[in-house]
């Protein structure tokens, strides 16, 4: 016996990474010492940030990476690597510095696997980090054959005065929310749960005439890094972020504000995309689930006072994002509802 013939071929995984090292090396900072191989990846931290506070973030795709896998869809589940951890980490002012991926599967699929890698330093060129390092681990036995799963985890650095928490979010403020891509990658238990009862294939569409439904289901989710750098750069007082990722808008808005303060969203200040009420529509999915589950069409939301909405907006649509006042944030009594308006 060898270690070929128990599933593990070495001389492959050599040529694999040898194979992904341009992707790997096109998302290099000035800050990244030395290149892929070692045992451990280097970075300096930026120049002319006072006092440095590192972000960190881990996350993975979640079940989308069945459905994914399922259609050989393998590019975009590496940008959404990136993007899970990335959009977390931004939201407290930080930029992004440096990811590290792990991919384990039971065999390498050198074209998949390749796939995916280049979705991650893609993730990673649009963030402005550095792709430092990762991990390809073969497991035969553990993962069916063609099987994969993605974890990511990113590193990020904020000078501790400009750090963005919440502190400074108060009653008056608004909300402005930049629009997702679609599900981006949370609630895909559910999703395949209504793509099964459906029998829904390649050809299966929204609506006569329209987008297919895999190819909206799958979309990459958006990174909003290059965003927040360009309205910080600009000066917008921002006073707080929230990423919407599983758990929706009432999961995740209220993190981004203190106590004493609560959001009211405005259901009717934007379309809810074509993509949700079919799944609602297949599904029979409750109104107050379907909040608790997707994201609706908002990706992220800016907290920032009432005099920067328009300017902020303006910036938001000069990058390519579709944003629009969300609602307000309000005074409110301890143990209050984090967050009101919503239709259920």
């Amino acid at each position: 016996m060898d270690y070929r013939t128990a599933g593990v071929d070495v001389v492959a995984g050599r040529a694999f990474v040898e194979r992904i090292r341009s992707s790997v090396e096109s998302t290099r900072r000035p800050e990244v010492v030395g290149g892929l191989g070692g045992f451990g990846g280097l970075c300096r931290l930026p120049e002319g940030i006072r006092k440095p506070l590192l972000v960190s973030g881990t996350d993975g795709v979640g079940t989308k990476l069945e459905l994914a896998q399922a259609h050989g869809r393998h590019h975009g589940v590496g940008i959404d690597l990136v993007a899970m951890c990335v959009n977390d980490v931004i939201t407290s002012g930080a930029q992004p510095l440096f990811f590290l991926d792990y991919i384990a599967t039971g065999k390498l699929a050198p074209e998949a696997m390749a796939a995916v890698v280049e979705g991650i330093a893609d993730g990673c060129r649009q963030s402005g980090c550095a792709l430092l390092g990762g991990e390809t681990a073969e497991m035969p036995g553990f993962y069916g054959p063609g099987r994969y799963d993605l974890a990511g985890f990113c590193v990020a650095v904020v000078d501790e005065d400009a750090l963005i928490d919440g502190r400074r979010v108060q009653a008056g403020d608004r909300l402005v929310a930049v629009a997702s891509s679609g599900v981006h990658s949370n609630g895909f238990s559910l999703v395949r749960r209504i793509l099964e009862a459906h029998a829904v294939t390649e050809s299966t569409t929204l609506q006569a005439g329209g987008e297919g439904v895999l190819d909206a289901l799958l979309q990459p989710t958006v990174l909003y890094a290059s965003l927040v750098q360009a309205l910080l750069s600009a000066g917008v007082d921002l006073h707080g972020m929230a990423h919407i990722t599983g758990g929706g808008l009432p999961e995740n808005l209220p993190r981004a504000l203190p106590e004493g303060v609560h959001g009211r969203v405005d259901p009717s200040s934007w379309e809810r995309p074509v993509l949700f009420q079919w799944l609602q529509d297949k599904g029979e999915v409750p109104e107050a689930d379907l909040w608790n589950t997707f994201n609706l069409g908002v990706g992220f939301v800016l907290v920032l006072p009432e005099r920067e909405v328009e300017r902020a907006m303006g910036i938001c649509q000069q990058a390519g994002h579709v944003a629009w006042d969300l609602g307000s944030v309000e005074s409110g009594p301890a143990g209050a509802e984090p967050l009101a308006g919503l239709p259920y």
